[in-house]
């Protein structure tokens, strides 16, 4: 493993994990469920909590109330390994286990879903697409670190971030409504009824949010309808999604540390960026317990989204236009075979029609060469038809102490692309760009197809003392995204791109001492043939990425009415292919955006029986904004205070100071040859209440 042990990160470490013992109480109840746990289960099946299913934390119901998130990025910041970027509006970048993810294959690294169901298909991934999901109102938010393809397929390769839903087919629900600065407001609705072997509900929410930033907004509307019917040994659980958004979007402002000028970071200096989206899927989970050894779940399901928007981090801020719709199949059949060993297989399949189009309005600004080479009019415009086939098997193994866990998956995805243009890199008329040609080239109408096989073998003990030791070797995978394959650049004209593969190996040990409750985890992800814009703008594979840290989550019982929690991490991101940028060969270097150092600790105080009272502290280090390491953010520190207070058994009202201390900072730093330093600032000292009524 590349990992120095420098003094500065030994001491770090040694407070993290000194002064106690790594020992537990087996099958504890006790763990708050919002501290990071290692869930034993493989299976998808959604009753089903009996095995090791890689290293899965989550989010519970009552943090997510609690917090009452303007952004999903607030809640992830609890998962340590997790370093998500806020941008504008409901705008992100993902980072789990990673730096943070850039460019047109960033979502190919970390799936997003809903329920167990992809947010979008593998090839037609949006790097915003967490935004479709309704994490407001979850019943919980699940975080699979490290590659899970075997259960998952492909674009797992650094995690998974699952959205859970509540099931409101049961009586009772909630109406709240949230009001802060600078013109926030959300109003939720929770509503169910119980008819004994069925049930329906819904759960929704409507936010509008006025901005810091001027001339930005996002009015955006969410809903859940979930129906259940049961019968005997059978569950029929059917859901439907639909979010909408129409965003007024404050893109980068520019100059070194200009986020700490407030005039400059209150300025919008592309005030016709927007973005508009919705999304609808429809499913239906059948469960059915066929004998006392079988068991299955088919979950078919349909999805569709549309979503416009600006793209005003490119030069001439062009409009996209993109459109997916298909749908699929989840299926696992589940055996026990004897009273130690299950056997998990399945075929998930999926099909799906995407559509983009890219075009400009009007004059590029800037250099001579910029106005001459990104043109008006249509860059892009094509359809492209995806297929997903995956077989998949899982196997576990238990004799006393010891658990054995087995799987793969074989994934199959296809691409049928039709160009809708004139091919090559040409103005839409056909007439050439001068300085060589058109920034944007595109490749004739074709087909592409990749195979790919993801392995996984973990390996648990239960000591006596009731500590938990896990060893897992797991592999993930990923296709090339349409938009490497098909939004190429300069003299490109095709691509012999091939898929993106990370085998990781994790050791690490969780459990109870005292009244700590903990998991540390100790990992090494190499990815390999990972695809890249080389020094011709080519999109190619043949790079090469090395990621290494250590993960630290603890709960502290400190006494009666105090407790500690901690998620930290530290972690090392390095590039370890050769290449050119700006005359330096970055192999070596920290990847940008790749801070070493990041925890979030909360102290939290019960005041009495109706009262309790959080502050949080969120730090991030310093980090390279650049691959050639010669740009730098300085990093940041926040602290939060919250406070929630019960009026008798149904209403609770909530109080929230965010970034307490007024700090400057950077939501998300950047830096590119053209503009230079570039960043999305942070809101300054600002403020929520909440009132919810429960019944």
């Amino acid at each position: 493993m590349k990992f120095v042990v420098t003094p500065s990160r030994l001491v770090l470490m040694l407070c993290l994990v000194s002064s106690f013992v790594v020992s537990a109480q087996a099958n504890d109840e006790s763990t708050l469920a919002s501290v990071e746990n290692v869930v034993v289960t493989t299976s998808r099946l959604s009753n089903d909590t009996s095995r090791l299913r890689d290293n899965l934390v989550h989010v519970d119901e009552e943090t997510i109330q609690f917090v009452a998130p303007s952004h999903i990025q607030s809640l992830l910041n609890y998962v340590s390994g997790a370093g998500v970027q806020r941008g504008n509006g409901q705008e992100y970048l993902p980072a789990l286990r990673s730096p943070v993810l850039t460019g047109a294959s960033a979502c190919g690294g970390i799936l997003s879903a809903e329920d167990g169901i992809p947010l979008k298909a593998a090839g037609l991934c949006n790097i915003n697409e967490l935004f479709e999901a309704h994490s407001e109102m979850a019943e919980r938010i699940e975080v699979v670190k490290g590659p899970a393809s075997v259960l998952f397929g492909a674009n797992a390769i650094h995690g998974v971030i699952n959205v859970i839903t509540p099931d409101t087919t049961y009586d009772g629900g909630l109406l709240s409504m949230d009001y802060g600065s600078y013109g926030y407001h959300r109003a939720k609705l929770r509503a169910g009824k119980d008819y004994g072997d069925t049930g329906i509900g819904v759960n929704a929410s409507v936010t509008r949010d006025t901005g810091y930033r001027d001339g930005e907004g996002v009015d955006q509307q969410k809903v859940n309808v979930r129906h259940r019917y049961s019968q005997n040994d059978m569950l029929l659980t059917t859901g439907l999604s639909y979010t909408k958004l129409n965003q007024d979007t404050a893109g980068y402002i520019t100059g070194k540390d200009s986020y700490k000028d407030r005039q400059i970071a209150q300025q919008n200096f592309d005030p016709l960026a927007f973005r508009d989206a919705s999304s609808f899927r429809l499913w239906s989970r059948l469960e059915w317990h066929v004998s006392d050894d079988k068991s299955m779940s088919l979950t078919p399901y349909i999805r569709n989204q549309d979503m416009t928007f600006r793209m005003h981090f490119l030069p001439g801020t062009p409009f996209e236009e993109n459109n997916q719709s298909g749908g699929g199949l989840l299926s696992q059949f589940r055996v026990e075979v004897g009273d130690n060993t299950v056997i998990d297989w399945g075929i998930d399949a999926e099909y799906s029609k995407g559509s983009l189009l890219q075009y400009q309005d009007g004059a590029t600004q800037g250099s001579a060469f910029l106005v001459e080479t990104v043109p008006t009019g249509k860059h892009y415009d094509y359809d492209v038809d995806v297929s997903m086939i995956a077989p998949f098997f899982a196997l576990q193994w238990t004799r006393g102490p010891w658990q054995l866990d087995l799987g793969g998956r074989y994934e199959r995805i296809s691409y049928n692309y039709t160009n809708q243009m004139i091919s090559g890199r040409t103005r839409e008329d056909g007439t050439a760009c001068g300085f060589g040609g058109c920034r944007y080239s595109r490749p004739e109408s074709g087909e592409n197809s990749f195979n790919a096989f993801s392995p996984k073998l973990s390996l648990g003990y239960l000591s006596p003392e009731g500590n938990h030791w896990f060893a897992r070797v797991s592999r993930g995978f990923r296709a090339p995204q349409a938009s490497e394959l098909y939004r190429l650049q300069r003299d490109q004209q095709v691509t012999e791109l091939d898929t993106v593969c990370a085998t990781n190996i994790e050791v690490g040990v969780n459990g109870r001492f005292s009244d700590i409750d903990y998991t540390v985890a100790i990992y090494r992800l190499l990815k390999e043939n990972v695809i890249y814009r080389d020094s011709d703008f080519f999109n190619v594979n043949g790079g090469e990425t090395l990621h290494t840290g250590v993960e630290v989550s603890l709960r502290y019982q400190i006494s009666t009415g105090w407790q500690l929690q901690f998620a930290g991490t530290v972690a090392e991101h390095t590039y370890e292919h050769s290449q050119i940028l700006g005359g330096i060969d970055i192999r070596g270097n920290d990847m940008d955006t790749a801070p070493r150092h990041q925890f979030n600790m909360r102290l939290q105080h019960q005041i009495n029986a109706n009262s309790q009272a959080e502050i949080e502290w969120q730090h991030v280090s310093s980090y390279f904004t650049n691959a050639e390491n010669t740009a730098r953010y300085q990093g940041h520190d926040l602290v939060h205070l919250r406070l929630a207070h019960m009026l008798g058994h149904d209403w609770v009202v909530n109080l929230r100071i965010n970034n307490v201390l007024d700090t400057d900072f950077a939501e998300r730093a950047d830096y590119t040859s053209f503009t230079g330093d570039r960043y999305f600032p942070g809101r300054p000292r600002h403020f929520m209440a909440s009132v919810t009524y429960s019944y």
